[in-house]
């Protein structure tokens, strides 16, 4: 089996993915715009060969790597990035090379664009946000008269919460619209009281879920980037509750053949008109790839598992071989460079010993959403995990918003 990964060096530890294949015997073809040499040693062991190239923007460039592959090994079986920003990319190489275990970019719309996901949604009766995809400064403001201040804008094809932005008056709409990239195509919605609830997972071929998870996210990443604030999110209990079943419904709307997915959902703080009531859930956005912010370690955590193996496991025998049974819950929490913590580092792996799972710090280019400093932890009560994330972020003075 040939599988073409692209960029097995960045996130850091997507080299996990390449790793859990070329050890079950595939050869894992690398692309990326590293240097060979600036490899980490565990990205090199876990690809059975590198093709560098100048930049992983340049399409010809990494189009030309994967002739070089299929040339030189045969046909290609998959082509993956589990990262966003490549996801068409990949679809584009799928339907070039014939490769037919993942999405085509003829079909990708609805895993990109925010405006087709909500058709989808809406298709599985889960309701979303009304929006109109920005055009006029005066369409805008007749949106804004229809569903009220505040409104959020952001790319209706973007990454993460890179350009997103809650508009509260007119006059930030007028500057949006003075300031914005004319290039980007921009969706504006209006604004939900509610907090973001994920389900996370990983596929066979059939859509059946071999595993999945669900995450309470305690701040949203838009206002984390906007605010540069710290960051905090948890693994739930979710078995049997509405997220999986309603997750699940998703998981069969969408096109997530043979993947690992991630979606996202709004549970309503207060009654919406039209969207429902306090607890209920609405449809946000799907993530056709692998969550980021070291969430399949997170899961990995929870239920004493490796999510890279049962994804390379389903890439090559289509099932997994373990036993999946939840043990722990597990936390995030991050902060940011510059803010006045309470307790220092010595003081947090003092405290809480091995329950602390990963201490590390965050690669500048991802910082924005995940913060500067990265501690994940697990215990089997959730009161105590909401202990720890309070002692980790706990600032002296005013500041404290958990």
């Amino acid at each position: 089996m040939n599988v073409v990964f692209i960029s097995p060096h960045f996130p850091l530890y997507y080299y996990n993915f390449c790793k859990n294949l070329k050890i079950r015997g595939v050869n894992v073809l690398g692309i990326g715009d590293a240097p060979y040499d600036s490899l980490p040693t565990h990205t090199i062991d876990a690809v059975t060969e590198y093709y560098e190239v100048g930049s992983l923007e340049n399409f010809y460039e990494v189009e030309e790597a994967c002739r070089f592959f299929s040339e030189k090994y045969g046909k290609i079986d998959w082509i993956e990035s589990q990262n966003e920003y490549w996801l068409e990319t990949e679809a584009t190489l799928r339907k070039i090379f014939d490769v037919n275990t993942g999405t085509k970019i003829d079909d990708m719309a609805p895993m990109k664009y925010k405006s087709k996901m909500k058709d989808v949604y809406r298709a599985c009766n889960i309701p979303v946000a009304r929006y109109i995809l920005v055009s006029t400064y005066e369409e805008a403001i007749k949106f804004t008269n229809e569903v009220g201040y505040p409104v959020v804008v952001k790319p209706d094809n973007g990454v993460g919460a890179s350009s997103t932005y809650k508009l509260k008056n007119n006059d930030e709409v007028a500057y949006f619209f003075a300031t914005k990239d004319n290039n980007i195509t921009y969706i504006m919605e209006e604004f939900i009281n509610g907090h973001v609830e994920t389900f996370d997972g990983i596929t066979d071929s059939n859509k059946n879920v071999l595993i999945s998870s669900s995450h309470v996210m305690l701040k949203s990443i838009m206002d984390t980037v906007n605010t540069a604030s710290d960051v905090a999110f948890y693994f739930q209990p979710f078995e049997g509750k509405d997220i999986e079943f309603i997750g699940k419904q998703v998981v069969k709307a969408f096109d997530t053949r043979s993947r690992y997915f991630h979606f996202e959902f709004f549970r309503l703080d207060q009654d919406k008109e039209g969207l429902g009531k306090k607890g209920d859930l609405v449809g946000l956005e799907v993530n056709m790839r692998a969550p980021g912010a070291y969430i399949p370690d997170m899961i990995n955590y929870a239920y004493d598992v490796d999510t890279y193996a049962i994804w390379a496991d389903m890439l090559i025998y289509d099932k997994t071989f373990v036993d999946i049974n939840r043990k722990y819950v597990v936390g995030y929490a991050s902060r940011r460079n510059g803010i006045d913590y309470t307790n220092s580092y010595e003081d947090i792996k003092n405290k809480y010993g091995d329950k602390i799972k990963i201490d590390t710090e965050v690669p500048e280019a991802l910082a924005a959403a995940m913060g500067n400093h990265v501690f994940i932890f697990r215990t089997e009560r959730e009161e105590e995990l909401m202990e720890m994330i309070r002692f980790i972020l706990k600032r002296n003075g005013e500041g404290n918003w958990i």
